[in-house]
């Protein structure tokens, strides 16, 4: 005869077993595995920490070379593109040059024509002195002349109209001959004058010659464009960056330590570098230099704790690591990369 369903017993009770009990093994082994894993991890991290001074506050770095112009101009050319390979003394810009081309041939004109002067007044000079060496032969003659007057005049041979001739002609001679030697003098005067302008024009000249050359802008070290701010047509100022170069050989490493990571670090030791953009590749590196200032002294407002309420805040001092092997092609590094790195101070 079939029970009443009220009457049927729940088959977990009449198998004896319960169910949260049965689970309880399992739980154990997952809560073991998780605090296993969780003390292995620890003791890892904790070993590591006796071994190794870490920081992600790392970037890095690389020397860049700005391009700038050195003199005002319309952009004629702009042979330059982003992210180019370039190297030193490749033609980048080209800046129109027709203004500086006259300046130039103006100044060429003014160093011949000064050089034109000083051989004029050398000419003058000679001129001048053949003048002289007349006039003084005449003046010998004129006072031979005057000699022999005063004794004919003493003599009472000649009149004293005719002696007073002599004596004139002999002043007049003398005067000439003093003239004539002023005007020698005075050339010879300009000549070092006039010869210290030409090289003043050639000065101005060897300006207007490197104005001129600066209308081609070159690279100055090889490496990658890498920030290109100029457009043909655009009018460009002295001083104007219009160019950014990274070079394409040596790159760093600053990484920011805490203060109170310092006591063990040292130029020399060991490093090992991870790049954000390669997680899976180690570089190799070492501690070439620790800064002698904070980074915070180095800003445009330094902290002055003297004013003010004072709030103690660990500060970070920058230290350059360098790379001890170079990286592959497959994993290009390029200044401004984040990093992290471990250096080994046991």
């Amino acid at each position: 005869m079939e029970q009443p369903e009220s009457q049927k017993v729940p088959e977990n009770q009449t198998s004896g077993k319960d169910p949260v009990k049965a689970s309880n093994p399992l739980r154990i082994i997952i809560a073991g595995v998780f605090i296993a894993v969780a003390l292995i991890w620890g003791g890892m991290s904790l070993y590591h920490s006796f071994q190794y001074i870490e920081t992600d506050n790392a970037q890095i770095e690389g020397d860049i070379y700005p391009v700038i112009s050195r003199i005002p101009g319309k952009v004629q050319e702009v042979l330059a593109s982003d992210n180019q390979q370039v190297h030193k003394g490749d033609t980048l810009i080209r800046i129109e040059a027709a203004d500086y081309e006259v300046r130039r041939d103006i100044a060429a004109a003014a160093v011949e024509s000064a050089k034109a002067s000083v051989t004029a007044t050398a000419d003058q000079a000679n001129a001048s002195s053949a003048s002289a060496n007349a006039a003084a032969a005449t003046s010998k003659k004129q006072q031979a002349d005057l000699r022999r007057g005063e004794n004919l005049r003493n003599q009472d041979v000649i009149s004293q109209a005719e002696f007073d001739g002599v004596k004139a002609g002999a002043q007049a001679a003398s005067a000439q001959y003093s003239a004539a030697g002023s005007q020698y003098q005075a050339a010879l005067a300009q000549i070092p004058l006039q010869k210290a302008e030409v090289k003043k024009r050639e000065a101005e000249l060897r300006q207007a010659e490197l104005q001129l050359s600066y209308t081609t802008i070159t690279a100055p070290a090889n490496g990658q464009v890498s920030k290109k701010n100029v457009q043909p047509a655009q009018y460009v100022a002295p001083g104007q960056q219009l160019i950014g170069i990274v070079g394409s050989k040596d790159l760093w490493i600053v990484a920011n330590f805490k203060e109170t990571q310092l006591e063990k670090l040292h130029p020399g030791l060991p490093v090992t570098i991870k790049v954000d953009a390669y997680p899976d590749k180690e570089f190799k590196g070492k501690v070439e230099s620790l800064s002698s200032g904070t980074g915070a002294k180095f800003t445009l407002l330094p902290p002055d704790n003297a004013s003010g309420n004072f709030i103690k805040v660990t500060q970070r001092v920058p230290v350059k690591i360098i790379f001890t092997e170079q990286p592959d092609k497959d994993h290009k590094l390029a200044a401004g990369m984040n990093v992290v790195v471990d250096v080994k101070i046991k």
